[in-house]
């Protein structure tokens, strides 16, 4: 067990529970097992005596945040609306925990919280009608497209120069503007929030994933109408 000094000059046991406790509170934009070694006190090579460095680190942490998540499901709400309303939930939830999307990303489900999240989402489709499969599927895809969202949405707040970032960000502006093709066509664009951009987006992506895949009509087939395959097989 690693051990950490205390204040009196005792020292004390470090638990994989400690671990976690610094992680959450660190966050999973800013954990690393450096930081979590300074918040414990202890040198970074202690901590590889519970844990199988970085990778596990942000498993750990990151499946002990999933675990939070508690989606409400509606079953008066029919597929497309069930399904848009797991893709917000999901962004407010991440949206609140900085660096959660990004973990979604890399690989998903990597612990026992995001096959639980999983779980409970075939269950909501496939009591609309939906085979296990289907299910997985449509859920997969749908997360999919919102985690990509979360990580744009996230990507400006976690520039490592925020104010470079701006700058760049009123160049492209400005080049916009003065572009004789693009620019009246960009001055016609409504302002629209992150929230109601991704919101709209989803709907209509959702619409279209519903339309492809409806309940009942196996994977098999909407993959073969939506990969055509030609004579050469390809």
């Amino acid at each position: 067990m690693a051990k950490r000094t205390r204040t009196d000059g005792r020292s004390t046991g470090v638990r994989i529970d400690d671990i976690v406790r610094v992680g959450r509170g660190l966050g999973m934009a800013r954990l690393s097992l450096t930081a979590v070694a300074t918040e414990l006190g202890v040198s970074t090579p202690a901590l590889y005596r519970h844990i199988d460095g970085r990778w596990e680190l942000e498993r750990l942490v990151g499946e002990s945040l999933l675990a939070d998540l508690e989606l409400h499901d509606d079953p008066a709400d029919d597929v497309e609306r069930h399904l848009l309303s797991f893709a917000l939930q999901l962004r407010a939830f991440a949206l609140e925990r900085p660096g959660l999307a990004s973990y979604l990303q890399v690989l998903f489900p990597r612990g026992a919280s995001g096959r639980a999240l999983l779980t409970a989402e075939m269950r909501a489709l496939t009591a609309r009608g939906y085979s296990p499969a289907g299910a997985v599927t449509m859920s997969g895809a749908v997360a999919s497209l919102t985690i990509g969202f979360i990580v744009a949405e996230e990507r400006p707040a976690a520039a490592a120069d925020p104010v470079g970032y701006q700058r760049e960000v009123d160049a492209v502006i400005r080049a916009l503007a003065e572009d004789p093709v693009l620019g009246p066509a960009h001055a016609e664009l409504p302002t629209v929030t992150p929230e109601d951009y991704t919101k709209a987006t989803l709907r209509a992506a959702i619409g279209g994933l519903v339309a492809a895949a409806p309940p009942h009509r196996p994977v098999a087939a909407v993959l073969d109408e939506l990969l055509p395959r030609s004579e050469d097989g390809r």
